[in-house]
């Protein structure tokens, strides 16, 4: 995909909004540092939620022909959020394969409990199970604590096999009918794009042209009229030409690598190249949810790399091969996806709770201290009877350094990274650093490139030590209050060190304005204000 702001980047960068991250060069003007992406590290403790109850362990749910069932209780994006009015974590997930959806609580976001909902005595059920034969697929749940209507604190999108319905809610338990959504596939899902005010629906589709499962896009100002718009008439058609509200978005391109674990998987009769053609589809792009974090979109990919055909995943029973991947944007719509590396993928290890069919959740990440908590879903394949593609469904966390995804390293010799020219109102330039064993200094240039006394790295304190926050400053100067409105540019010198983020605060506390994902623990919502002002 062509990324415009990165092709034709503006000529001065405003940066009031977040932390600063380095994930791509939209800041950069020069720099003789490496970028190195990072990855966060399972939970020890996963799955964090797995199947215990009779409605998760499939006595309600539909049953293999031989009676085998299909224990479930993990995300098919559904969502998660931090509400911080009841100072808790939220997670709903799906209860028994296709059964119903579920709530579970946590005060510290790695110990989950089960509540009774007013739905059904003794359940923790917030959506029943749907009647007649159909039943849910995947449901995506959003947490909006911008919007006025009370009534509307959450949005959920829920697909039943033929249609998908919107539902609004006050607390996430309670649910009421929203409407039908136009026609989309199975694991349409919602979020909010606060940099452009904008509900966006992810529609899951099929294109021909872009290897099968992709995702078109629908955004508008209001969630209940984001739900409704003309689709394009035919899925070859552009945009352009149809004059519809629907846009052609994403999808895999030849940089996805299938799974080449899958052709030692190809039944006896191999030699068929129709059959051989099955295990060797180019991957899909399974699902795309997507959150405002700092001063970016963060998107999680998830990446069908095996088989295609959900016959032949049943054929061999065996869990899907979806791994994770990371994107990024500064517009919400043109996605940057420099590391094709899984950001979290699937162990391929039978028996394994995630030996596949990785699924990301609606929410995409939570601010908890100096970490980004990542809430994803993972399937055994293995149920009470024996193998079972969708069988074995449960939740685990992964946790990664706050704006670690990306970081600009130096070894011992040193070196610098020049911004390119950037305005802010702010007066405190703060850092996400480690340099344990090196050092981090900064010093501010004008338009022309001349360093700004006292803004100089001589006078720079040098900062030394690993931190996700910490405020640089100089000798004989309070603050940068005297740059602001200006245009600047920052050059960081270091050594032996990854520098993860820089920003410029109001606030002495560091407070960044920017986004927090589906929020945390010591915020009142979803930007990082001063605290006077929470």
């Amino acid at each position: 995909m062509p990324v415009p702001y990165l092709e034709h980047r503006p000529d001065v960068v405003p940066i009031d909004v977040g932390r600063q991250l380095l994930v791509d060069d939209f800041l950069i003007e020069k720099t003789d540092l490496h970028r190195q992406f990072h990855y966060p590290e399972r939970y020890a403790g996963n799955p964090i939620l797995q199947p215990e109850t009779p409605t998760e362990l499939g006595q309600f749910a539909e049953k293999e022909a031989d009676g085998n069932t299909k224990p479930t209780a993990a995300m098919i994006s559904d969502g998660f959020c931090y509400d911080a009015k009841g100072a808790t974590f939220k997670l709903w997930y799906q209860a028994g394969w296709r059964d119903g959806t579920n709530i579970v609580s946590s005060r510290d976001g790695l110990h989950w409990t089960r509540p009774e909902t007013p739905l059904e005595k003794g359940n923790n059920r917030v959506i029943p199970k749907l009647p007649g034969k159909a039943s849910r697929h995947g449901t995506g749940i959003a947490f909006d604590p911008f919007t006025t209507d009370s009534t509307q604190r959450y949005k959920m999108l829920l697909y039943d096999e033929s249609k998908t319905h919107a539902f609004v809610s006050p607390d996430g338990i309670q649910w009421n009918p929203a409407g039908e959504v136009t026609e989309c596939g199975d694991n349409a899902t919602a979020f909010y794009n606060p940099f452009r005010q904008k509900w966006v629906i992810s529609i899951r589709v099929s294109h021909s042209v872009r290897n099968g499962r992709a995702r078109d896009y629908r955004e508008a100002s209001d969630f209940l009229q984001a739900i409704h718009w003309t689709p394009l008439p035919d899925k070859a058609a552009t945009q352009a030409a149809s004059g519809s509200e629907e846009y052609e978005w994403a999808g895999t391109d030849p940089l996805d690598l299938p799974d080449p674990a899958m052709l030692a998987l190809i039944p006896g009769n191999s030699s068929d190249p129709k059959i051989r053609s099955l295990y060797g589809d180019p991957p899909q792009l399974y699902n795309l949810d997507a959150v405002a974090y700092e001063s970016v979109m963060i998107g999680m990919f998830g990446i069908l790399r095996g088989p295609t055909s959900g016959k032949v995943w049943e054929q061999l029973k065996c869990a899907k091969r979806n791994d994770l991947n990371i994107a990024y944007s500064r517009d919400g719509f043109h996605w940057d996806r420099p590391d094709r590396t899984p950001f979290l993928a699937c162990t391929r290890k039978e028996g394994d709770w995630e030996n596949g069919y990785l699924h990301s959740g609606v929410g995409v990440l939570c601010v908890v201290g100096d970490k980004l908590f990542f809430y994803y879903s993972g399937w055994s394949g293995v149920g009470p009877k024996g193998p079972s593609t969708y069988a074995g469904g449960a939740t685990g966390v992964a946790m990664l350094r706050r704006d670690g995804f990306a970081s600009m390293d130096a070894d011992e010799k040193g070196g610098t990274l020049t911004t390119r020219p950037l305005t802010f109102t702010g007066k405190h330039l703060f850092v996400n650093v480690a340099a344990s064993q090196g050092e981090l200094k900064a010093e501010a240039l004008d338009e022309q490139g001349n360093v700004i006394a006292p803004f100089t790295a001589e006078n720079c304190l040098p900062c030394i030590g690993d931190t996700t926050r910490r405020e640089i400053t100089w000798k004989g100067a309070d603050d940068l209050s005297r740059l602001a409105g200006q245009k600047v540019r920052f050059r960081f010198t270091l050594r032996n060190g990854q520098l993860y983020a820089f920003w410029v605060s109001a606030d002495a506390s560091g407070a960044s304005n920017g986004y927090l994902g589906a929020g945390g623990p010591g915020f009142d919502g979803l930007i990082d204000l001063p605290r006077a002002a929470h």
